[in-house]
């Protein structure tokens, strides 16, 4: 859970690195959240069957979309990819199961190592 209020916190943060664990997680609970909420919207009457929407988790889904991308697009900067690579499905699954770079990449620190850092001739590289 304190992945899933990670990505929440980071709101909208699109730079940095998420780990696969943190970008997982938060799906993983994101899925179950929406489950819970379209079975209250059952329950309530708020469930529409002709258009299969309720109105609860229609307003949840909204509420997390920006925090979906932003955690999407921080995992592709963690193999080292920019987050365009969200667009293309297939290879967007690959690189989301892929094991992130080792080290300091273009986009941050390795977030599974808190002692990389980026050098001053990284990021100088990064301006030339």
């Amino acid at each position: 859970m304190n992945w899933y209020l990670k990505v929440l916190q980071n709101y909208a943060t699109f730079s940095g690195r998420a780990r696969r664990k943190e970008y997982w997680m938060f799906i993983l609970f994101n899925f179950i959240i929406s489950i819970v909420f379209t079975f209250i919207d059952m329950q309530v009457g708020t469930y529409d069957m002709r258009s299969g929407y309720g109105l609860i988790s229609t307003i949840y889904s909204l509420v997390v979309l920006v925090p979906s991308i932003a955690v999407a697009v921080r995992r592709m900067h963690d193999v080292g990819k920019s987050g365009w690579f969200i667009l293309i499905p297939i290879y967007n699954f690959i690189l989301a199961v892929t094991d992130g770079d080792k080290g300091a990449n273009e986009y941050g620190p390795d977030p599974k190592d808190p002692n990389s850092k980026m050098s001053n001739d990284d990021l100088l590289d990064d301006t030339l």
